[in-house]
């Protein structure tokens, strides 16, 4: 007999909070009867083995569907897609699903397996990094969501610290050996868990995840947030995307020579983002020896892009819809740029196909590209990013 199970209203409390529901179809012949048998392991509580009798009732139909529920206190989405093994046999999961599921046949929490996808490496001074990287904003609480204004709140209730641990292993599961995040981000509210979290993950989890570290230096104080990234381990830092605008706006690229070399003094790869051009513009022209350039790229083509006659150089545009105000000019100059480029921004926002926005970051020069995932996106990300680097052709050559 053969079956499928869907899983819905998973997760760290779950929808509804305390319950899980799960939908199992049978194949069966019209009348048929069949015992059902499936156990749940919930963390407090130990082991559970229910079984139920099922009977196919439709006299046509040779399947019948059977839901049930349960309480999920103390049980996550992971413990609850390993212990619904039914006795009818579990087909049809989903990617991230099976990837879950493949994580719990490891011998206990500690130790991140080998990863089952492999991802083309480029390398940033002494660190080798997955082409694909994975962004921090998400677990942060920040969204660039337009107009839908509940997002940022939805993602700081998802990402736990558990949660962004999940997505972190999901990453190296995968392929994707490095991941940026923050250092006391402003837009967290006072609550940025990035230094908490890679401490635990490291420490507890035996994760191998490798840190670039944004930070936010002011003209008056650019050390304090820099070394705390250095003290907690990080591999890399680089400047905020929007300080490099603004410290390069207000010609104060004294602050970003001075903060690359303080990175560099302590055995860092050091970095400047930017959602300008002009940035990497006056940084090359300056000699400024920054090792790498975290720029935004992505196309237009998508319906709440800013026209192109409202684009500027600097100024983002006020409806937080727009992050990369001049692709064509970003193309151009960094096809004559020797640094090693990290497109981030480059599915603006989630408004692009991972494919379609692969496609033109990779294909358009950057070394890397930068992208926030939940993660039940991990994977498909993976897959496309590997499906757009196998044999790909592209004017600019390899910087990393």
């Amino acid at each position: 007999m053969g079956g499928i199970v869907k899983a819905e209203g998973l997760g760290e409390g779950g929808f509804p909070p305390r319950e899980a529901i799960a939908k199992l179809r049978l194949t069966m012949p019209p009348g048929a009867r069949t015992d059902v048998t499936f156990t749940v392991e919930r963390r407090r509580f130990g082991i559970e083995r229910q079984t139920m009798t099922v009977y196919n009732d439709a006299a046509w139909n040779n399947s019948c569907t059977m839901g049930f529920g349960m309480m999920t206190e103390n049980m996550d989405r992971r413990i609850f897609l390993k212990t619904c093994a039914f006795t009818a046999g579990m087909v049809g999961l989903s990617l991230e699903e099976e990837a879950l599921l493949a994580q719990e046949a490891k011998a206990g929490e500690a130790k991140p397996t080998a990863p089952s996808l492999a991802l083309p490496m480029g390398r940033i001074g002494k660190l080798n990094i997955s082409r694909l990287i994975c962004g921090g904003n998400l677990i942060n609480g920040f969204a660039h969501a337009r107009d839908m204004i509940y997002i940022s709140e939805l993602l700081k209730h998802y990402f736990t610290d558990e949660k962004i641990i999940e997505t972190w292993e999901q990453c190296e599961e995968c392929g994707i050996n490095t991941m940026i995040s923050t250092v006391q981000d402003p837009y967290a509210g006072g609550s940025d868990p990035t230094v908490r979290v890679i401490t635990k993950y490291w420490k507890e989890r035996g994760g191998k995840i490798q840190w670039l570290a944004q930070y936010f230096p002011k003209p008056d104080d650019p050390f304090t947030k820099l070394q705390i990234a250095i003290d907690n381990g990080a591999h890399g830092a680089f400047v905020q995307g929007e300080m490099g605008d603004r410290l390069t706006q207000q010609n104060r690229l004294d602050v970003i020579a001075k903060v690359v070399e303080h990175t560099q003094k302590n055995g860092l790869v050091a970095g400047v983002a930017c959602h300008s051009i002009e940035v990497p513009i006056a940084c090359e022209k300056a000699g400024i020896p920054v090792e790498f350039y975290m720029k935004t790229l992505h196309s237009a083509k998508y319906w709440s892009a800013t026209p192109a006659e409202k684009q500027g150089p600097f100024d983002l545009p006020r409806h937080d819809n727009m992050w990369c105000m001049d692709p064509d000019r970003t193309i151009e100059f960094m096809q004559t740029c020797t640094k090693p480029w990290i497109a981030y921004k480059v599915l603006a926002a989630g408004a692009i196909q991972p494919l379609d926005g692969f496609q033109y970051a990779f294909e358009n020069g950057a070394d890397f590209a930068c992208v926030g995932m939940c993660d039940f996106q991990v994977r498909e990300d993976a897959i496309s990013a590997n499906k757009v680097l196998t044999g790909l052709s592209r004017p600019r050559p390899w910087r990393a």
